[in-house]
């Protein structure tokens, strides 16, 4: 098992421990619009996986098999996500939608560059941009875990609260 390896599951497991302790216990109390605006806020910042095209971020001759996928992969996730923001923050027809197309996209990305990445070799090669599967990326795997719940039980119809939540 290489280092990478290692800190991804680490990083990944703290962060659901995390998860588990200040997030999912509080899951049948909140909005999901306030859940979900965080964690989409998060993700609108995965354009900085373009970094693994960007000279000087990775070493020479990172494979192409993996930058150009995971980058762009990354770029339409936060595209994605600040669409999902817009809609949820206007309540708007469709947002659950869009919401559910950003967190398909995104979990797919991630399980595709971890697969490519691990295919053709890429960790020895990332250079400063290792910080981002060793780090960033366990704390999307978690919080594209925390969508799926809000999307499948919290959040049942477009712009409807909850029975949770708290009239004004």
């Amino acid at each position: 098992m290489n280092l990478l390896t290692v800190n991804l599951l680490f990083s990944t497991f703290v962060f659901w421990v995390m998860a588990r302790i200040y997030v999912l216990p509080k899951l049948p109390q909140l909005q999901p619009k306030a859940v979900l605006l965080p964690i989409l806020l998060l993700h609108a910042f995965r354009h900085l996986g373009l970094m693994f095209i960007a000279p000087g971020a990775t070493h020479a001759g990172i494979p192409a098999q993996f930058a150009y996928p995971a980058a762009f992969g990354d770029l339409l996730a936060a595209v994605l996500a600040l669409m999902a923001i817009a809609g949820v923050v206007r309540d708007a027809t469709g947002s659950r939608r869009l919401v559910w197309i950003f967190n398909l996209e995104g979990t797919l990305d991630l399980a595709a560059a971890i697969t490519l990445a691990t295919l053709y070799g890429a960790p020895a090669l990332m250079g400063p941009s290792y910080w981002i599967p060793a780090f960033w990326v366990p704390a999307l795997l978690v919080t594209h875990y925390i969508t799926f719940v809000v999307l499948r039980k919290y959040w049942r119809g477009a712009a409807q609260p909850t029975h949770q939540e708290v009239q004004v």
